[in-house]
Formats: C-alpha cells, structure tokens, sequence
C-alpha cells in the first residue's frame, strides 16, 4: 500500500504529538527552517529522503515503523520488545494477558 501525501502528514504529526515536541522544536532540531514540518504536516511540501532518515531518528523510530500505522506509538512498543525479549517465558504469558485486557 502507498502512503497518500495527506496520510504521510498526519502520521508525521501524529508521532511528533505522541512525542510531545512542537513542530517548530522539530524542525529547528533538524537543521530546518522553523516552520518546516509545519509545512510538511500541512501538505505544502514532503521531506527529501534524507531528511526523512533524520525524522525518523529525531522521532526514535525506524522508516519501517513510521510506515507501519497500526503502530499507534511505535517508541514505546520497541522499548516494551526491548524488555520483553529479556523475559522468561511465564513472565511473557504474564506480559501478554495483561495487553490482551488492555485491549
């Protein structure tokens, strides 16, 4: 599936909300102008690849993950993978009951 230009844009500001981050502090922290992913999430204009590479760092995220929207907030599930993957397999039925009530 592609991501249309009006998708790329709301996850953008989705994952940057998730953050807590302005899109001036965002975009001053990439080196761009301050009004640069204010133009992005609005649909004026889309990043370069290489400034894509440095969102998606900005945001602790791989390109895959920011393409995957069924990640609601793709940091926070690979710092619970990150913990999960040290885990027991009792303590992994555990983890995995308690995300299934949470649903």
């Amino acid at each position: 599936m592609i991501m249309e230009k009006n998708d790329f844009a709301k996850r953008l500001a989705d994952l940057r909300t998730a953050k807590g981050v302005s899109a001036r502090d965002m975009s001053l922290s990439l080196g761009q102008s301050a009004g640069y992913i204010n133009n992005v999430e609005n649909g004026v204009n889309l990043p370069s690849m290489t400034v894509f590479f440095y969102i998606c760092e900005y945001l602790g995220i791989t390109p895959k993950e920011f393409f995957d929207t069924d990640n609601v907030n793709p940091e926070k599930a690979s710092e619970l993978y990150e913990v999960a993957k040290r885990l027991k397999s009792e303590q992994l039925e555990h983890l995995i009951a308690i995300a299934k009530g949470l649903q």
